[in-house]
């Protein structure tokens, strides 16, 4: 049976380094650690086999967790509704969350389907792109110094759990991509290859640029292939997260 310790105050160190992971976007980054909330972004760290370092409950959350959230970790804590709610960084506190080491990686992985994000630097986008990787069976995505923080809060959230099945490596600079021997493939409003009709290399690099300016220059010249998705309805251009999505999947079903 999992014993629950009780914490009463306020000024506690751990609820202290709660609120400072939940309130700062890069506080992860000096304390090693990430604060998830909610049974959703819980339940998918335990089905990647994760171990939390501790489980924090409200009192209500405690009696509805499912054994298996109970029984996450051996350093399991248990706050008031209230205390719970003071902790919290949603406008609507969640009634738990785990507190884990810092999902990232410091080496790439070599010769694996990968995503490289240019200053992409929209906290929802970066979260949702990598979403969308995990599920087209991407096994690494990369940050250049100037992309939104990877664990920050909101990526977190909107990464729905992808971020417990990806190989992570952010604060890239260019050149630490010298010698990568992974094709490189940009995608462009204006120009390159029609997605649906080029021949997608595997593994390959798939890089998504900032949203206003999007793939810097020097990566173009670097690419293998250029791509452009077909937009029959006459926009522009497409929100990178979506355009990401689309080429993930084009990628993953593309005969070889």
């Amino acid at each position: 049976m999992t014993l629950a310790r009780s914490i009463t105050a306020r000024d506690n160190p751990l609820l202290k380094e709660l609120r400072r992971l939940g309130a700062d976007s890069v506080a992860y980054r000096k304390l090693g650690r990430i604060w998830v909330e909610g049974e959703h972004l819980c339940s998918a760290a335990l089905a990647r086999g994760l171990t939390p370092r501790t489980a924090v409950f409200s009192d209500s959350g405690w009696e509805r967790a499912s054994p298996s959230l109970r029984s996450a970790t051996t350093d399991t804590v248990r706050l008031s509704d209230a205390l719970f709610g003071s902790v919290s960084a949603l406008d609507s506190p969640s009634d738990m969350g785990f507190l884990m080491d810092l999902p990232l990686a410091a080496q790439l992985l070599p010769g694996v389907d990968t995503v490289l994000l240019d200053r992409v630097q929209d906290a929802g986008n970066v979260g949702s792109i990598l979403r969308s990787a995990s599920a087209f069976g991407v096994r690494q995505v990369l940050a250049l110094r100037g992309t939104a923080a990877m664990c920050s809060p909101k990526v977190l959230r909107a990464g729905m759990g992808a971020h417990f099945g990806l190989h992570l490596i952010e604060g890239l600079e260019p050149h630490d991509l010298d010698g990568w021997d992974v094709p490189l493939l940009v995608t462009s409003s204006h120009h390159g290859v029609l997605l649906h009709e080029a021949r997608l290399p595997k593994p390959c690099t798939w890089v998504f640029g900032h949203e206003g300016q999007g793939v810097a220059s020097h990566w173009e010249e670097r690419a293998t292939v250029a791509v452009r998705i077909a937009q029959p309805g006459g926009e522009e251009s497409l929100n990178v997260a979506a355009a990401a999505a689309i080429c993930l999947h084009a990628a993953s079903t593309a005969a070889r």
